[in-house]
């Protein structure tokens, strides 16, 4: 409600006060008053001190507005002071509702009207919209709803300020210990905002080390760089005494660092508590010209007159400063708030509506899932590579990584033995393979031959000794390809799901899962499971079978070197050359040798060694199938079970001939409106009402050309440098 009245503020002229300026600070107002603090973080100065800090005479010295002299009545609520100059004195008192209120108590709060219209009744001003605010319940001692006063006058400074409430330690009888966790976070919060100038009040009545806000202020702007601070009640200090001087200190940036400085101000007393604003000036000037104060400190870092100029600046330079990524954070919001309601698709309340959502909703999840399979990942949905939420939407990259682990696990864990011609016998025990000697495994191959044995001739051996030895060292297979088929399973589960979350209200996108994919992907799995068991089964029972010339190369291969191994063994001894030596000098023969002795000597044995020379050869057999084997079935999974039974199936899960076939109950059931869906729906209007309206209020920006050019660069990289001139 605006109120006019005759009540004179008078305040000196102050000469930083430009069409542009106000302009400026009015666009910023404006997207205050929108609510687009509820989205994004606001350039603004917000008024900091502990209770009793003299917090409330700063702010009555800067707009002349007379504030509630009590802390318990004032800090209970945010105050936005929103200064403007202006032919004639007006003051608008309004209520902005916390979010968290009821539309009711909302609607209510926005009717607020003063019951006065006099600037000199502003305490009733404020216990009114206590009030309004339900503050008058000693129950409740704080609203996060927030004052918002604007002040226009013929000497008012361009200024919007935030009051926040005085911090205190402790409670007592009227305030608790929970009501002082309650300020202080709420401070923290506001304060925490990487676009807020902290304006820390500390009164010099009190050791600096007990008062809060400048732990506060050093812990969250630990550097400095968007904190000033406001020294109140010098003439309480005894002239030349020790607390005057660290307080002098203090205020020339020595004892605690803030790149915008320190300023200092004397407030009325209690003896001046009724004076005018002309005469509280000029009383502060006077004091300003005596003491310690009058040599210490230049004079734009002391009084009121400075400082109304000194905090127009500081604001101005953090909106210029702060607008580029103001303006990306705003678009940032944008796209997701109007993602999300492309997610909840149209309001339908009617049973074509839900039909419709839904065979949207499954074209859009059959474009998603297939390039998910695919591997083509250019839409919004896949997010970043770079996220472990990203990985997880890529199924094609999952999938293609999991079976490259499978085939590098079937290699290296997939046989039962690790056959090897002399074992590490220090070797530490280790989880795989179990290492055998090559005549300890020949021995059990022997004797496996022995009580197996049917009407082959000596040194042949029974085909399926083979593949018994081949059922034996691939059993780790199973255990292998299920757990792989498991892993593939949970990624496509996970893929799905996360798809389904992005095309439909958290609601609609449950009931999608319970009622259609879920079943469907139970029998996709089990479909999966018994073409895994299929691919397994010629590797389990029945007999070995393979046309494959590499496995009559690498057989032929085996008896070669095995032949050649004996045959040189055999040499060695009869002749003491080594044929199988890289030094020619080991090879050659120097004495005359009997030809007729030698070949004697090679087929010394023969006889008695044919039952080995099957051992052998059946072992060469196996070994020879394993490695066809192995490449079999790594490429069976993949391509007869992953590809066909898993992937290519995960679009038929939800498609758009599924919805037509649904019954009319399940319809409704699945995609009718919720209640959190339809106040969800109401919320992202707003939102993007806000957003909208915002974009269109910052474009009256770009016209604007301050002092500082860059901050309107083309790139938005442009910074102002927020450091007073003056400090």
């Amino acid at each position: 409600m605006a109120m006019d009245s005759a009540d004179s503020l008078k305040m000196p002229e102050i000469g930083l006060q430009t069409a542009e300026h106000e302009e400026v600070l009015n666009i910023i107002d404006t997207l205050r008053s929108q609510g687009i603090s509820r989205y994004v973080d606001l350039p603004q100065i917000i008024v900091c001190g502990d209770q009793s800090s003299g917090k409330s005479s700063v702010l009555e010295a800067i707009s002349g507005l007379r504030f509630p002299t009590k802390d318990n009545l004032c800090t209970r609520f945010a105050t936005e002071l929103i200064l403007r100059r202006g032919p004639a004195p007006k003051v608008v008192v309004t209520i902005i509702p916390s979010p968290e209120r009821s539309k009711d108590e909302k609607q209510d709060l926005l009717k607020f009207a003063p019951p006065s219209t006099s600037i000199a009744e502003f305490n009733s001003i404020v216990k009114s919209a206590e009030n309004a605010m339900g503050l008058d319940n000693t129950n409740t001692v704080f609203s996060k709803d927030i004052l918002r006063v604007e002040l226009c006058g013929p000497a008012q400074p361009n200024l919007t300020l935030v009051d926040l409430p005085g911090i205190f330690w402790a409670g007592n009888r009227s305030q608790s210990d929970a009501d002082a966790e309650l300020v202080q976070n709420m401070v923290k919060t506001y304060m925490k905002s990487k676009r807020s100038i902290i304006l820390a009040v500390v009164s010099a009545k009190n050791d600096l080390a007990n008062q809060i806000i400048t732990k506060l202020a050093r812990e969250i702007d630990p550097k400095g760089q968007r904190t000033l601070g406001i020294i109140t009640k010098p003439d309480l200090l005894f002239a030349g005494s020790d607390s005057e001087a660290a307080f002098v200190a203090l205020a020339k940036n020595e004892e605690v660092y803030f790149k915008l400085g320190w300023h200092v101000l004397k407030n009325r007393d209690y003896d001046t508590k009724d004076t005018s604003s002309a005469e509280r000036d000029a009383a502060e000037k006077e004091f300003f010209q005596t003491r310690v104060w009058s040599s210490a400190l230049p004079s734009n870092q002391v009084g009121i007159d400075s400082l109304r100029p000194r905090l127009s600046r500081v604001l101005l330079g953090q909106i210029l400063t702060e607008l580029p990524s103001l303006v990306r954070d705003v678009e940032r919001q944008l796209i997701i708030c109007k993602d999300r309601l492309d997610s909840l698709g149209a309001p339908r309340g009617s049973l074509l509506e839900q039909r419709s959502y839904l065979f949207t909703a499954s074209q859009q999840f059959v474009d998603l899932i297939k390039a998910a399979v695919r591997g083509t990942y250019d839409e919004g949905v896949f997010g970043s590579a770079d996220t472990d939420d990203g990985y997880e939407r890529r199924l094609r990259a999952v999938v293609q990584h999991t079976l490259t682990e499978f085939a590098n696990r079937m290699r290296i864990e997939g046989h039962a033995q690790e056959i090897v011609d002399e074992p590490d016998e220090k070797a530490e025990a280790k989880s795989g393979p179990q290492l055998i000697s090559r005549q300890k495994y020949l021995d059990s191959v022997e004797f496996r031959m022995r009580r197996n044995r049917g009407r082959e001739l000596p040194g042949l051996f029974n085909p399926s000794i083979v593949d018994e030895l081949f059922f034996d060292q691939s059993k780790p297979w199973k255990h292998i390809l299920q757990d792989t088929e498991e892993k593939l399973v949970a990624a496509a589960r996970t893929t799905v799901g996360l798809i389904v979350d992005h095309i439909c209200d958290s609601v609609t996108a449950g009931g999608i899962m319970r009622y259609l994919i879920r079943p469907n992907m139970e029998d996709v799995v089990a479909t999966l499971h018994d073409k895994m068991k299929e691919v397994l089964r010629p590797h389990t029972r029945g007999h070995a079978v393979t046309f494959n010339h590499y496995f009559t190369d690498s057989l032929q291969k085996k008896r070669r070197n095995a032949e050649r191994e004996a045959m040189a063994k055999k040499i060695q001894a009869f002749c003491n050359a080594d044929p199988t030596s890289e030094d020619p000098t080991k090879r050659r023969i120097e004495e005359t040798i009997d030809s007729g002795a030698l070949l004697e000597a090679l087929l010394e044995g023969t006889e008695l060694d044919m039952s080995r020379f099957a051992c052998i050869d059946a072992t060469n057999a196996m070994e020879a199938y394993y490695k066809v084997a192995l490449k079999t079935i790594v490429d069976s999974f993949g391509i007869y079970a992953v590809e066909e039974c898993l992937l290519n199936k995960l679009p038929e899960l939800f498609e758009p001939g599924t919805v037509f076939k649904l019954d009319d109950g399940l319809v409704t059931r699945i995609a009718g409106e919720s209640s959190e869906s339809l106040a969800e729906r109401e919320e992202l209007d707003k939102k993007l009402k806000v957003l909208e309206d915002t974009m269109k209020t910052l474009r009256r920006l770009r016209t604007f050309r301050g002092s500082d050019d860059q901050a309107f660069d083309a790139d938005g990289s442009g910074k102002q440098n927020q450091e007073d001139s003056g400090d």
